[in-house]
Formats: C-alpha cells, structure tokens, sequence
C-alpha cells in the first residue's frame, strides 16, 4: 500500500502527542506500528490512512539512564541496513539490538525528539531475520535527549525459546541435503528451491512475517519467505539483503539480494513459488515445480515486474552470468524449430516433469511461440504417447511474455 506521509505540528506546549506510524506491506512484509508519545509534540500521519492522537497536559522531563551497550560494532558491521545509518543512529541499532534480544519490556536510547528510532528498529528487523519474536509494534515516549523504547514481541521468552529450538531442528533438517563440496551457487540455489518446495503461500498464515512461519509452520507470505531465505543462507555464510518494495499483483513486496562469490544478485523465493504461475488454460500448474526466472538474476530482469524501494541505494545486480536457463542449455538467441522439438523430445525421453525454454528477447518469443505451440507441442505429444504407450496424452503449457519464457508440463499418466 502506498501513501503520502504527511508532517503536522501541534504547537501548544507542554501537551503529549501520541501517532501512529505504518510502514505495511500488505500481506507480503513486515508491518511496522509505532505509538511514539512526544514531549513537545509533532506527530506523523500514518501512511495506511489510521492515526491515533491523544493529549495529556505537563509530562516533566525524566533524567535518563543509558545501560551500557555489550553489542560492539564489529558484530553488526556487515549488516545491511545498519550500513546505511549515521553514526549516532548505529548506536541507536545497537542499543534495540541489546534490549530486543534481552527481550526487554523498555529500553532507554540515544535519540531525542529529532530523531527516528522507529525507521532504526524497521532496519534492524530487516537485517536480523532472527528476531522472529518481535512483532514489529513498538510505542515510544520520546523526551528531549532521549526515548523511552516500548517493544511489541509475539510471544513470551518461554515460548521463544521453544520456538527457537523448532527452528534449529528444521534448520537441521534442511541442511542435511547439502552436500560438503557444494558451490556457493549450489547453496544458494538449493536454499531457493528447498522454500519453493516446502513452503505454502498462505495470507492468513500466523506469524506469517517471520521464519517461524516458513521454516516451522511451513506456511507464510513473502516476508516469510524472504526471511527464511536470509536466515538460511546466513547460516553458512552467504550475504543475503532483504528487500522491500513492490511487485507486480501483489502491491507492497519483499524479496532478496544475494552475493554469490563477491557478484550480487536479485531473488525472490515468493515468485519461485508456483502458486503465482497460471498454465495458458487457467488450471493451476503442478505444485512441486520451481520458476527460475528469480534465482540469482539481474536487475533488468527483476524490474520487469517489481519495483525496489527507494529509500536506500541497493548494490547493482548486472552480472548475467548464473542465468538459470543459460546454464542448463534453455536459453536460446535464435528460433530453429528442429532444434526446439529435439529438446522436447529428449525432455520426455528423460521422464522430465517440465520443458522450459526462455528466448533471448521479444523478437524472436514472438517469432518462436505460435510455431512452438500450434506445431512443435503437438508434434512432441505424439511422441509422447508412443514413448510411454499413452492412449491419451495430456500437457499443459505456459507462456511468459515478459520474460520470453514458454514451459510446458507432461502428463506421463
């Protein structure tokens, strides 16, 4: 959902002003609700179109006492967002990050009636998918030199820690098939498809903003989703951005950025889910099917259908070169019908589940897919039938006009 956020200052001194700030994401990200209590008082509207105001007369300045900050610098100096922060708002990251893990009910910080510490929170659960406890509300009282920090959590510290341990077992899970030897693309890629298969896209999912839901409940949206993927790969040492945005159909979005091997790459692990593909004839394509057109991908391809958030400069992803369909011999920059058929054909030799072949731009797509459709895939299901002594042959087929893209999914039975 988008919004203008717009800034109204109520001038009367001495008066508590309470708002509420969103930075929602629909069903697909995380949702962020500050109640911030002002001592002198400005307040913001929410961009979700909800405020919450409240007035109470002569609140007194409050001495403050800073707990000293046992999280160093070095412990968050590759994280993503924290990058982006001042110096004095780092400090700021730190201290949520001290008081969140030690699941405080407030926490004192350094940040006075100028400053932001609700967008510093929204940055640290972007960078720490491990804080699956905290719910994204917060309240605030905010004085001159400092603010009184309230935190909303989703469970209690008993219940964490059990979470915490189911985590750990599907993580453990997930790992085993891993192999030792494997590339880091091999790990990124098996990361990718391991959500894809696992995981159901579900909106009404509990907790679905958080890995508890995607790793454990197995159900989630895509904060979930691209939660999971970052805490995941950041098990074995791969960087992994979460990202926020919009998307095609699904307005306010998340997804990943990935570095494999010093390049960085675009992902996302919600549109590599089959459940956003539909086959030509409406019927639902088969479920344990993956999309590589957002596996390790650049920034022209992930731009044809999601916009990213302005609101921090993202690395550049140009490098081409981990082409899904480029590298298993799908991809394709010209038409040679005889060419097309053999890959079919060998496709169904081999018991493939699916077909794809992604051409390298609209020209040829649109050259290729009338032929490829109205003559190639009824020649192949011939084949087919006498391969497998099918009485009737069954397939279905998809194509993908912005990415070039036609799949096509045998039926053996």
């Amino acid at each position: 959902m988008s919004g203008r956020r717009r800034n109204r200052r109520a001038w009367k001194k001495g008066c508590l002003q309470v708002f509420a700030i969103g930075a929602g994401f629909c069903a697909c990200a995380v949702f962020i609700l500050s109640l911030v209590y002002l001592e002198f008082g400005s307040y913001w509207e929410n961009i979700m179109g909800r405020t919450a105001q409240e007035t109470v007369n002569n609140v007194p300045q409050q001495e403050s006492e800073f707990p000293e900050v046992t999280v160093t610098e070095e412990e968050v100096a590759g994280n993503f967002y924290y990058r982006q922060l001042t110096k004095e708002d780092q400090t700021v990251y730190r201290e949520l990050l001290q008081g969140v893990r030690e699941m405080k009910e407030s926490i004192t910080l350094h940040a006075g009636r100028s400053d932001r510490p609700e967008k510093v929170y929204e940055y640290l659960l972007y960078d720490r998918p491990e804080l699956f406890f905290c719910d994204g509300s917060s309240k605030m009282t905010v004085y001159e030199d400092h603010t009184d920090f309230y935190p909303g959590y989703t469970c209690s510290l008993r219940e964490r820690e059990e979470r915490q341990s189911q985590i750990e077992t599907a993580v453990e899970k997930c790992f085993a098939g891993i192999s030792a030897d494997s590339s880091e693309y091999d790990r990124i890629r098996y990361v990718y498809e391991y959500i894809v298969n696992t995981v159901k896209y579900d909106e009404t999912a509990p907790d679905n903003q958080n890995i508890y839901s995607a790793l454990v409940g197995k159900r989630s949206v895509c904060a979930g989703y691209s939660r999971a993927a970052q805490y995941l790969l950041g098990k074995i040492g791969t960087e992994c951005i979460y990202v926020v945005g919009t998307a095609q159909g699904q307005n306010a979005h998340a997804w990943n950025i990935v570095n494999c091997s010093g390049k960085y790459y675009q992902m996302d692990v919600t549109f590599g889910d089959p459940v956003f593909l539909l086959a030509e004839s409406g019927e639902e394509l088969p479920r344990d099917t993956v999309n590589y057109d957002y596996l390790c991908c650049t920034d022209s391809d992930i731009l044809l259908d999601h916009t990213p958030s302005e609101e921090v400069w993202y690395p550049v992803c140009n490098s081409d070169d981990l082409n899904y369909y480029k590298m298993n011999g799908m991809y394709y920059e010209s038409f040679d019908p005889k060419i097309i058929l053999g890959a079919m054909n060998n496709s169904i030799y081999s018991g493939e589940q699916m077909f794809a072949c992604k051409f390298a731009g609209g020209d040829i797509f649109d050259e290729a897919k009338g032929v490829l459709t109205e003559e190639l895939l009824p020649k192949a299901a011939q084949n087919l039938a006498s391969v497998y002594d099918l009485e009737n042959v069954k397939y279905t087929y998809a194509e993908d006009n912005a990415h070039h893209k036609i799949t096509v999914f045998w039926n053996y039975e």
